[in-house]
C-alpha cells in the first residue's frame, strides 16, 4: 500500500482540524502550518467537503472545520477520498497495467500474503479516528506495537586480552 504526498497531506490537515475542533481555521493556517502549497491544499479541502468530512464558512471568519467530532472521522476515510481505492500489491498492478495473467494468479501464496497484509493495513486505517490520533499527538505516545524500539546498548561480552 502506497500513501501519495495528497494523502498525507490530508492527513496533516484533517489532524490539525481535529485539535482545533470546533473552532474554524482559515486554509492560510493550514498551509503555513504544515508547509503545504495553498493551491494544492485548496483541491484536497475541497474533495473532503464534497465526501462530508469537511464544512466550510466564508466570509472574514470563514475557513474550514471538521463536518463530524474527530472520533467520527477515520484515517482510512480520509485517504479513501484523496487517493482512492488503496492500491494491491505491485504484481497485481503489473497484471492490470500490461494485460499479463499471471499463470498462478489464484494459486499464489506470495499474492494472498499481500492480500493479507492490505486487509490489516485498511483495517487498522479505518478503525483509527482522528480522536485517537489526536490524544497520541497530544500525550506524545508512540503507537501500538512499534517495531522501532530499540534495546540498550551492552557492554562486550567477551573479556579483555592479555
Amino acid at each position: 500500500m502506497r500513501i501519495s504526498a495528497k494523502g498525507e497531506y490530508a492527513a496533516k490537515a484533517v489532524l490539525y482540524l481535529s485539535l482545533k475542533y470546533p473552532r474554524v481555521v482559515t486554509i492560510h493556517e493550514v498551509a503555513r502550518r504544515h508547509s503545504i502549497p495553498i493551491k494544492y491544499l485548496e483541491h484536497i479541502l475541497l474533495a473532503l467537503k464534497k465526501a462530508g468530512v469537511l464544512e466550510s464558512r466564508r466570509g472574514v471568519l470563514g475557513g474550514y472545520t471538521l463536518a463530524r467530532p474527530p472520533g467520527k472521522v477515520s484515517v482510512g476515510e480520509v485517504l479513501r477520498v484523496v487517493d482512492g481505492q488503496f492500491s494491491q500489491s505491485s504484481c497485481i498492478e503489473m497484471d492490470l497495467e500490461h494485460s499479463y495473467a499471471c499463470p498462478e494468479s489464484d494459486t499464489c501464496g506470495l499474492k494472498q500474503v499481500w492480500q493479507d497484509v492490505q486487509g490489516a493495513v485498511e483495517k487498522i486505517l479505518f478503525e483509527t479516528t482522528f480522536e485517537q490520533v489526536c490524544q497520541r499527538t497530544l500525550n506524545g505516545v508512540p503507537p501500538k506495537g512499534n517495531i522501532l524500539v530499540f534495546e540498550e546498548e551492552r557492554p562486550s561480552q567477551t573479556p579483555p586480552r592479555g
